[in-house]
């Protein structure tokens, strides 16, 4: 039996038009002789009616603290509302299909509330689906601990939901549509120059993911890498061969000058951010340390994190700005927000050999009046805060600096190199 997994996300099934073209999709998956297993995300975005921000929202606008388990509670119903509408829109076109919550596709969790792990994955109902010839379609997002809890994966976690199915089912690949027609240079609704890369490693997905190119969630991408299972990101309507990730180049030798690859894959950003400043009076490890467990506690997920004596700046997404002030609060300690923040980052596996590209970085953004608030750097990731309205051209510099809109790989990376020994 002949699988292929195919993950839908919130848009692409929010109207009947759109849902038709999901439609679509699965009866072509059909006719190539396979049988689909079909991951669905809550239907549209924040404000309307059904997505999962929405849900939550009912919730922390009556109570910022309410408990993470009851968030998770509500917020695990957006994808069964869009499993249950897709099944309805099949049925009533003569495809067999049903509906399964994560539970009932057999995803077990750890109990982790809102960021929950996968721990087992037993998809036995899913198999009989697909015996019988029917659509097999499933809430992502979600699963139950053995004790029958409900946990939510995270943001993003219906792409995780696709992968772990794809590999304990044994799917040939598992295709991620999405409203872009694959993972590009630069987001193309920012930056018109973006390309779209046709082949991509794990590494250099990942790192994309975690720098906030959303098209697929980073942790779906180790999960593939760990299985080696095929992924392609594509666009809903089909209209561009999208982009394939497999582990294709991912043991080869990172001596770049003796085998040219590209220097940078891409530029990503993350909007919504918030900076946070913690003063404090003087000196204090127990202070510092309940800052950071007590917001660990309450699901706050720090970045860009840089510790001095007597204070400590980092940054939140804005949706978690409430949490982080009911902690600091309680704590008692001084603190100042700075909203009006995004991250861009550099990514990219040959930055590791080439010096200086924060000066380079710097120098370009400077050049531009962009004001950089703070940075962060790995082997192959330089992340940069600044202002979210100097974003479009921040993104459009570093594109341009790196020489991303050019396809061939040894032409970016010569051009890059002998601008660089220019110096």
């Amino acid at each position: 039996m002949r699988i292929v997994v195919q993950k839908f996300g919130g848009t692409s099934v929010a109207t009947p038009t759109l849902r038709q073209l999901v439609v679509t999709r699965i009866e072509e998956a059909v006719q190539q002789g396979y049988r689909p297993v079909v991951v669905v995300s809550a239907m549209g975005r924040e404000s309307e009616p059904y997505a999962t921000d929405t849900l939550k929202s009912l919730l922390e606008e009556i109570n910022p603290e309410i408990p993470l388990r009851e968030l998770d509670l509500v917020m695990h119903c957006g994808e069964i509302i869009s499993a249950a509408v897709l099944v309805a829109t099949l049925r009533k076109q003569g495809i067999p299909a049903s509906t399964f919550t994560g539970s009932q596709a057999g995803l077990i969790t750890d109990g982790t509330y809102s960021q929950a792990q996968v721990v087992d994955c037993k998809p036995l109902k899913l198999s009989r689906c697909l015996e019988n010839q029917e659509v097999a379609i499933v809430a992502g997002f979600q699963g139950t601990t053995q004790d029958h809890e409900i946990n939510t994966l995270g943001r993003g976690g219906s792409d995780t939901t696709a992968v772990i199915l794809g590999a304990a089912l044994g799917a040939e690949q598992v295709e991620i549509y999405t409203d872009v027609n694959g993972i590009a240079t630069a987001d193309p609704r920012l930056l018109e120059e973006a390309r779209i890369i046709r082949k991509m490693t794990y590494s250099e997905v990942c790192q994309m993911a975690y720098e906030g190119a959303r098209v697929i969630h980073p942790s779906a991408v180790e999960i593939a890498r760990k299985n080696r299972q095929t992924l392609l990101v594509k666009n809903l309507d089909n209209s561009d061969a999208g982009t394939l990730i497999t582990g294709e180049g991912e043991n080869e030798k990172n001596d770049y000058r003796v085998q040219p690859r590209r220097l940078v894959t891409g530029i990503a950003h993350t909007t919504g951010v918030v900076q946070v400043h913690v003063e404090l009076e003087q000196p204090d490890f127990q202070t510092e340390l309940g800052i950071f467990q007590r917001l660990a506690e309450a699901g706050v997920s720090i970045d860009l994190i840089s510790v001095f004596p007597t204070e400590k700046i980092f940054t939140v997404k804005h949706e978690k700005v409430k949490r982080t002030e009911a902690v600091l609060k309680k704590l008692g300690v001084n603190y100042r927000l700075e909203t009006g923040c995004a991250k861009v980052s550099v990514v990219g596996v040959g930055m590791h050999n080439i010096p200086g590209v924060m000066a380079r970085i710097v120098q370009a953004l400077n050049k531009k009046s962009i004001e950089i608030l703070q940075t962060a750097d790995s082997n192959i990731t330089i992340s940069l805060l600044i202002r979210k309205e100097d974003l479009p051209e921040a993104v459009k510099t570093l594109h341009e600096h790196f020489y991303l809109e050019e396809l061939e790989d040894t032409k970016l990376f010569k051009k890059y190199v002998s601008s660089d020994e220019a110096d």
